[in-house]
């Protein structure tokens, strides 16, 4: 088995760590806590070869090698007026189609026949259409690592975290959203952080993960230190938001995501997690991340997993903070994307962390890596609440111990971030 790392409990703090009553009904008996095993690279490469090969999904090829995706017979489309239930019918007759999804004023629609670019031919003659686009498919930023477990929590004292929890570990008061794959609502180690959430593919309030990847996310930020039970987040009590927007496969449309970040916000979260991407910008999604930033949420988002300099998104907006991945020795991953748009590096390779159905898991990627950053976040904002998301990238990018060249550099950005240095330099920020 695997050493357990268990930070100390000040007895001031130990009335806060008493179980609360959870916001989901168990769904499934719990069973004992194991370890499983997972395939390296092949897991990754499994779903892109299935998306390149796919007859209804158009692949895009941005530099020879990086490819982006979306569906042939979809399209999202943006009114600048609501259409009224006939005008819906008309495009449903026209098109030869139906609506499949909407929310706000975006809509997403499906012809049984005609290609992306004949249905945005015709959106294009109609006045209340303010722009279309392809129905974009995001991929989860995670490569499975066959690696068993971790036998000691490296990327906790990597960067400070035992320290900073000397100034902040966190509040409920600060909510942090994980837009991915949803979390298993059961997992012991969980259970007692979470709030309600959304799953935007049922359109309904049981935000459960059919696939680990946002289990894996969510353990990082918030498993329950001095529980009884597997690993340490590394927050103590801020609530965590699931929202499932990837399916099963691990990968979701640009529209699910963006209705799931316009759903978080609305709903209070402080702090959003993306761990998935995409090459190619979806204005549906920059909209959404906007709508974000200008309600002061901080955003945080994974470069990607394909060694590339190709820009990624969500991480590549402005608004976003872009993050990389280094291994245990504080060397670059291989596996991480790179470029001047990266903000900060994480420990993102043999990261222990929760996985579903009451499991742990070892997994390396960005996907991994962005969650380290959220979680300070959401201890910053916890620490000092009149904190605006600016002031909180600002102090997460300058208080990051700088790697590689002197400076920041497309690898390490501004360097590897330290917790107690950000805690301590947001307890006197003005």
């Amino acid at each position: 088995m695997v050493t357990t790392y268990r930070p100390t409990v000040h007895h001031e703090e130990t009335n806060q760590l008493r179980p609360k009553p959870a916001p989901y009904v168990a769904t499934t008996p719990r069973s004992h806590p194991t370890v499983v095993t997972l395939n390296s690279l092949a897991m990754g490469k499994k779903i892109k070869n299935k998306l390149n090969s796919h007859p209804k999904i158009i692949k895009i090829d941005h530099n020879g090698r990086d490819k982006s995706h979306y569906f042939n017979h979809e399209i999202t489309v943006r009114f600048r007026k609501l259409p009224t239930a006939q005008e819906l019918q008309r495009i449903e007759r026209a098109i030869a189609g139906k609506l499949i999804n909407q929310f706000d004023h975006f809509f997403i629609f499906r012809s049984n026949s005609k290609t992306y670019h004949e249905l945005r031919y015709y959106f294009q003659s109609i006045p209340t259409v303010a722009y279309s686009e392809p129905n974009y498919i995001y991929l989860q930023n995670e490569i499975p690592n066959d690696l068993l477990y971790s036998r000691y929590q490296w990327n906790l004292p990597a960067i400070d975290t035992e320290a900073g929890w000397r100034l902040s570990r966190g509040k409920k008061s600060v909510t942090i959203a994980i837009i991915d794959s949803g979390v298993d609502l059961d997992h012991p180690d969980l259970v007692h952080r979470l709030q309600k959430g959304y799953n935007v593919l049922a359109n309904n309030n049981v935000p459960e993960d059919d696939n680990g990847h946002g289990t894996h996310v969510a353990g990082i930020i918030a498993s329950q230190p001095n529980n009884g039970e597997g690993i340490a987040g590394m927050t103590w009590f801020n609530a965590i938001m699931p929202i499932k927007a990837l399916n099963s496969e691990g990968y979701g449309t640009a529209f699910d995501v963006a209705k799931g970040i316009r759903w978080a916000v609305d709903h209070g979260a402080k702090v959003i997690n993306l761990s998935l991407g995409n090459y190619q910008p979806s204005t549906v999604l920059e909209e959404a991340i906007r709508y974000a930033y200008d309600r002061d949420v901080v955003l945080v988002a994974a470069s990607g997993n394909d060694n590339t300099a190709q820009p990624s998104f969500p991480a590549a907006y402005p608004e976003v903070i872009s993050v990389g991945a280094v291994n245990p020795d504080l060397s670059f991953a291989h596996y991480s994307n790179y470029g001047t748009y990266l903000d900060v590096v994480a420990p993102g390779t043999n990261i222990a962390s929760t996985f579903s159905q009451h499991r742990y898991a070892a997994l390396s990627g960005t996907s991994m890596a962005a969650p380290h950053v959220t979680a300070l976040a959401g201890l910053i904002r916890s620490m000092n609440p009149h904190l605006t998301n600016d002031d909180v990238k600002q102090i997460i990018i300058k208080t990051a111990a700088d790697l590689g060249e002197n400076g920041k550099d497309p690898y390490y950005g501004y360097g590897l971030i330290n917790v107690y240095r950000a805690l301590e330099q947001a307890s006197s920020w003005r």
